[in-house]
């Protein structure tokens, strides 16, 4: 390539640092490299440990009646395996880990919309992981499968099941807070001159699969909050004795885990299409129907969730509707596989590692695309649901889908994120011990799910036809994989013994991040761009016009200041969830209820001065957070719409608050549909509802005033509205208190299916009035404390923005609960 990059001024040969000054750069850091770097690790670890789990099942699965796992053990390793696999490797490694560390790169900025929000999810995701951690020396791991479906979780360790219900929380609000941030970053940033469609088709992938992410995570979230609060507090929309439907539970469930087989293969695609395009020589083939194929699979997977459910009573009607929408998402999801095809076919390709885990990619994933389709075919899916087939099926395509692809890109990125290649021939070994091993451990699995095999079973049977046989091969299988992760190990920790020799583009690649230093210097570039962008090629384009990028002195570029205060307002959150998980309420029983804090265990109080704790270690954090300016000196930031990074990050966050309370709320409106929950005789005063509706709309009104006072440089006027707003809250807050009393003791209504739905949807809605008062104390503190400028409006315009959210949420709350 002709369009080469200045050679940047950052400290390749910088002292090598102690591991104290390490760990406290990456707690501190707000460089979206770095964050990448510890999705990365984080995920590689997960995938370390989920694969050893793995392979403690097929080692009990390898012969007839083995007793190396027999029961509740057995089912433990089977759900922290599935649990740890799916939410600490397949999902944060392609969206988080590749997404953090190149999106930005790719789209030619300095970082992401909202760099301390990054540095907040990750440590959430990593707390997220600690907590589950935590929990398998206190209390045990859960033994309901990585579904939790209902009522196994009310049964038997329910201490594990709280565990993992507060940590997918956690980790769920950190997924919706990067998500939010890289479709702020996506629409919001992006060098000049580049618009949506000139960019890179990994960017659209992560826009895509991030918008999946903030319309979907909310059924997971419900159904993860709503057993968490029934083993805690009785409170339930699914206990059959009160009139709940437990398959209300699935439903929930499954709105977001089926589409998450897309968040984890979205992103993996574009990889794929990223390694096609640069080792083929070739631009992508039809890249506008890729595009428009990736946008199909976020609505299509958003409305066939239910295919997970023929076999538990669902209507004909709705079985045959739900085939037809699981079948026809297997045409975008199609059109991309013969888009790699295309691209690649005619290609001048360079065989090199990415390519050969590409070809093993396209080759494999056709299998377990075939069998997902026939799983969407009704007859066929009721012989099939409880068996091995559909274990061989996922495992299929989130082995050589997601691992396949994540692979490429481990070693298509591998230079420009270390600056070293890993050695050729070792990677050809892992990729052989993966590709045998892979068809080695699942394709037997098809067979033994069509001779009955049932899975999460802990063992079986001798004398089964060819059963003993395929499990043994399915175990040697597993042990190959297991012996081509040591060996990817080996060769990446091989790889730092070498010298820096990968230049800033050593595959020739096409897009903005081979213009980058390997590795990237903290601040990216140290050149502007041509305001031109004719294709997603940029490289080849301005190449071939012969244009040519303009240096940059970086010692004018300001990049934000690294913070200790998102690292500690996670590690808060870490405690409240320890707390929350161990401590808090304990676990309630039908017979007794509550059981009386002075007989609980000393573990427990422990755990609920933890939790105590944690509330002035999150205020202190989160103010101090707030009270330190992001930019050491002011700044004024380049957007492409009229809106800050802080409006546009919360507009797109508002979506999955919108989506947890609508499924809430459907939930809610089919149990009065079908006559479960009828309302009491005696039901909470409309009038007092009335009252607080007038006190939130005034107070929208209010803050709204506030906002626009601060910034035309009212700043006494927005101090004022600020704090009215916070005292029409309170009041609200107090009569909500005031109602929960005197309705609560009427009766039990842990008893009523419908007090049950008024107390843990308007209980959510009065977290979310506490979430957004605290958001609106920030900017008021911001505002007395000098830190709001020209360029610099603090949280004024996100904090305004989710307050409006609580009060219309609230307005559909009076009709559903009050009115009807």
């Amino acid at each position: 390539m002709t369009v080469h990059a200045p050679l940047p001024q950052h400290t390749q040969t910088a002292a090598k640092r102690g591991v104290w000054e390490v760990i406290k750069d990456y707690m501190m850091t707000t460089d979206h490299k770095k964050i990448g770097l510890l999705y990365i690790i984080v995920s590689v670890l997960g995938f370390c440990l989920g694969g050893l789990l793995a392979l403690a099942i097929r080692v009990q699965l390898a012969l007839p009646e083995q007793t190396l796992l027999v029961g509740t053990a057995y089912n433990q390793v089977l759900t922290m395996h599935a649990a740890i696999m799916l939410f600490f490797f397949l999902i944060p490694l392609g969206l988080f880990g590749f997404g953090n560390y190149f999106l930005p790169l790719q789209l030619g900025v300095r970082d992401v919309a909202l760099p301390r929000l990054n540095t907040f999810a990750v440590w959430l995701f990593i707390a997220s992981l600690i907590l589950v951690v935590l929990g398998l020396f206190n209390g045990g791991a859960p033994s309901v499968g990585w579904t939790f479906y209902y009522p196994l979780t009310m049964d038997g360790n329910q201490t594990g099941v709280s565990v993992f219900m507060v940590a997918v929380i956690l980790n769920g609000l950190g997924s919706l807070l990067g998500s939010a941030n890289f479709a702020a970053t996506i629409v919001n940033l992006r060098a000049p001159g580049m618009g949506l469609w000139k960019m890179p088709i990994f960017a659209w992938s992560l826009f895509a699969t991030s918008i999946l992410q903030l319309l979907t995570l909310g059924g997971l979230t419900a159904a993860a909050l709503l057993t968490y609060l029934e083993i805690k507090l009785g409170l339930s929309m699914f206990n059959p004795g009160i009139g709940g439907v437990p398959v209300l539970y699935q439903q929930f469930f499954w709105f977001y885990s089926h589409p998450a087989v897309y968040v984890m293969l979205l992103p993996y695609l574009g990889i794929g299409a990223e390694v096609a395009s640069t080792m083929a020589r070739k631009p992508l083939f039809g890249y506008r129907v890729m595009v428009y194929s990736i946008l199909a699979i976020v609505l299509v997977s958003c409305i066939v969730w239910l295919h997970h459910m023929f076999a538990v009573g669902v209507p004909e009607a709705w079985q045959i509707a739900f085939m037809i929408s699981t079948l026809i998402v297997a045409v975008p999801t199609g059109v991309k596989i013969f888009n790699l095809i295309g691209t690649l076919w005619g290609g001048r390709i360079l065989m090199r590692m990415p390519t050969y885990w590409l070809i093993g990619f396209i080759f494999n994933f056709l299998i377990g695309g075939i069998t997902g389709v026939s799983l969407g075919m009704i007859p066929f899916d009721y012989q099939v649901t409880m068996s091995y087939y559909v274990v061989a099926h996922f495992h299929n395509v989130m082995m050589f889908g997601t691992a396949f692809l994540a692979m490429a890109g481990l070693y298509y990125w591998w230079p420009k994120m270390t600056g070293r290649f890993m050695d050729e021939k070792v990677g050809l070994a892992h990729f052989w011990l993966f590709m045998v091993g892979s068809w080695l451990t699942f394709l037997p699995q098809y067979i033994l799910g069509l001779l009955g095999m049932p899975r999460r079973y802990y063992t079986y049977p001798s004398g089964n036809w060819a059963w003993t046989e395929l499990n043994f091969a399915s175990t040697v299988g597993a042990f190959l994989l297991l012996l081509g992760g040591l060996v990817m190990l080996w060769n990446m920790f091989q790889s730092f013994k070498r010298p820096i020799t990968a230049g800033p583009n050593p595959w020739g690649g096409f897009t903005l991040e081979w213009t980058s230093s390997s590795p990237p210097a903290a601040y990216n570039f140290a050149h502007d761009f041509p305001q031109n962008f004719p294709t997603e090629r940029p490289l080849y384009d301005w190449e071939k016009n012969g244009d040519t990028l303009t240096p940059v002195d970086p010692k004018s570029i300001h990049l934000p200041q690294d913070s200790i205060w998102p690292f500690m307002t996670a590690f808060s959150l870490l405690l409240m969830g320890y707390g929350l998980s161990f401590g808090w309420f304990t676990n309630y029983d039908p017979a007794v209820g509550l059981k009386p804090f002075a007989d609980a265990s000393l573990s427990f109080k422990i755990a609920t001065a933890v939790l105590y704790l944690s509330f002035p270690v999150f205020f202190y954090s989160l103010f101090k957070w707030a009270g330190t300016r992001e930019y050491a000196v002011p700044v004024a930031h380049h957007h492409l719409t009229k809106y800050d990074n802080g409006f546009m990050g919360m507009a797109w966050f508002i979506i999955s608050e919108v989506s947890l309370f609508a499924i809430l709320i459907a939930g809610y409106v089919y149990l009065r549909v079908i006559g479960a929950a009828e309302p009491p005789a005696l039901r909470p005063n409309i009038w007092l509802a009335a009252l607080n509706t007038l006190i939130l709309v005034t107070s929208s009104g209010v803050i709204h005033k506030a906002e626009q006072d601060l910034h035309h440089g009212r700043a006494s006027w927005g101090r004022l509205g600020l704090f009215i707003t916070l005292l029409l809250g309170a009041i609200f807050m107090i009569f909500q208190v005031y109602e929960f009393a005197l309705f609560g003791t009427e009766s039990d209504w842990r008893q009523n299916l419908w007090q049950s739905c008024f107390f843990i949807i308007v209980g959510l809605h009065g977290l979310h009035i506490l979430i957004g008062g605290t958001g609106i104390a920030l900017p008021y503190y911001q505002a007395l404390t000098g830190k709001m400028d020209k360029y610099n409006h603090g949280s004024i315009v996100p904090a305004s923005l989710y307050w409006h959210l609580v009060d219309v949420v609230w307005l559909l709350i009076v009709a559903i609960f009050y009115a009807w």
